[in-house]
């Protein structure tokens, strides 16, 4: 165990220590601010404050942890061995900035409460981060910090023995379109079939044709070659569905389709299954209320994890409107428009609430990748595709974290856009599964 003196114990210092020491180091952690308390302990003890106490591992301390509220934060990058950092100290100390303070800075998403220019789908955009502008987007800084910092307990405390943790790789899988011609219901069918006569895409309409006949299977359909790399290569895989009502940015099967339930049915037999709210969902309680009973009517399961549909995610209003209906996981925690680490993490992390000044219940996901950053927003080829993918897992894999991909159930489909994707796919899960 870990004792650590503070002069003031507050709410964002105990979620930050723990994340940091408990869920990335496996380090239990207690606080005190009682002086004859700490000199006493014999064990492996830190001081967080303006001074320290004695030869004690010593961060000292900025003012970000006993704050309430949003404020104007000065950042300035530096280095720490060659590890980017922020919050630095003129004044002598263990380690050269304040690593707590940096470390709640990203986790708790600050920046995304500072006024910032919005894209069109109403979303933070990676190129306003810290993380994008100073270059360590690709990088899970803050298990990089922690893993520095446990070599330092290791010098200083050499009797202390840790635990380790494994690497873990999750693929999650969003499922926007089940099927590309069949189970759409007779008008959005005849309007697909003119849309493609009218461009004169032939081999669309034969496509169409023989899909619905049933004389091939839908090319979107790929669950089953889903469920079986799972099985082959022991990945664990979390499928998120969408049951939203039709608009012009949801376009899914209707959650009354009987095929379309009877495929969630399948699909949560063997694999876990999650929400996928619809585009409109993300400041609306109701509406994601409304989609959560439907998708936990098909499956009669509680419905306990949630990703945004085109990653619309308002902090905090969406993860409180989450909390509200008790989902207990959110995996929307990533940007379309880059790869890399929105938090700075890759281990899971419980969001802290600024507008409330709490640790909520609901635990967060971070992914690293989007198939449709690579292909659409960045355009790069398959195979530097495949590239970005291996290197942000070795990345996490130097740290012993948690590694997730975000790809589509169409990806796979290996037609038109996404052409030769399935075998980057298998590849992925390959060379991950003896990593």
């Amino acid at each position: 165990m870990l004792l650590v003196y503070t002069h003031k114990i507050t709410p964002r210092l105990t979620y930050t220590f723990k994340h940091f020491f408990t869920r990335i180091l496996q380090v239990q952690v207690k606080f005190t601010t009682k002086v004859e308390e700490f000199i006493a302990h014999d064990g492996l003890k830190l001081t967080y404050s303006k001074q320290a106490l004695g030869n004690e591992i010593f961060i000292r301390s900025t003012n970000l942890l006993f704050e309430q509220g949003i404020n104007d934060v000065e950042i300035v990058m530096g280095k720490w061995d060659g590890v980017d950092c922020f919050f630095q100290s003129k004044q002598e100390a263990t380690v050269s900035f304040d690593i707590f303070a940096a470390t709640f800075y990203l986790l708790s998403r600050y920046e995304e409460y500072l006024p910032h220019v919005k894209d069109e789908h109403e979303r933070f955009t990676a190129e306003d981060s810290i993380a994008y502008k100073y270059n360590f987007l690709d990088k899970p800084l803050i298990d990089i910090w922690a893993y520095k910092f446990k070599n330092l307990i290791k010098d200083k405390f050499p009797e202390f023995k840790f635990l380790e943790r494994e690497f873990e790789y999750i693929s999650t899988i969003d499922v926007d379109m089940p099927y590309t011609f069949k189970h759409k219901g007779l008008i959005r069918s005849i309007s697909g079939f003119l849309s493609d006569l009218s461009k004169f895409r032939l081999i669309n309409i034969w496509h169409r044709l023989i899909v619905v006949l049933g004389f091939r299977k839908d090319p979107f359909d790929t669950f089953e070659e889903l469920i079986n790399y799972q099985k082959k290569y022991g990945i664990k895989t979390i499928f998120f569905f969408s049951v939203g009502d039709y608009s012009t940015y949801d376009k899914n099967t209707s959650s009354r389709n009987s095929n379309y339930q009877s495929l969630i049915k399948s699909v949560a037999d063997y694999a876990e299954v999650g929400l996928h709210p619809s585009y409109f969902s993300y400041k609306d309680e109701v509406v994601l209320q409304k989609e959560k009973l439907r998708l936990e009517a098909i499956f009669n399961r509680p419905v306990e994890k949630s990703r945004q549909h085109y990653l619309r995610l308002a902090i905090p209003e969406t993860y409180q409107n989450l909390i509200n209906l008790e989902i207990k996981e959110d995996h929307t925690m990533g940007y379309a428009d880059h790869y890399g680490f929105r938090a700075s993490t890759c281990t899971p992390f419980y969001f802290y609430d600024l507008e409330y000044e709490i640790q909520t219940p609901l635990k967060v996901f971070s992914f690293a990748v989007m198939d449709g950053t690579l292909k659409d927003y960045l355009e790069l080829s398959n195979k530097k595709s495949f590239e970005v993918i291996v290197n942000l897992a070795y990345e996490v894999k130097k740290v012993d974290g948690t590694f997730i991909t975000l790809f589509h159930n169409e990806t796979i489909s290996n037609i038109g856009r996404w052409r030769r994707w399935r075998k980057i796919y298998i590849d992925v899960f390959k060379k991950l599964a003896t990593v």
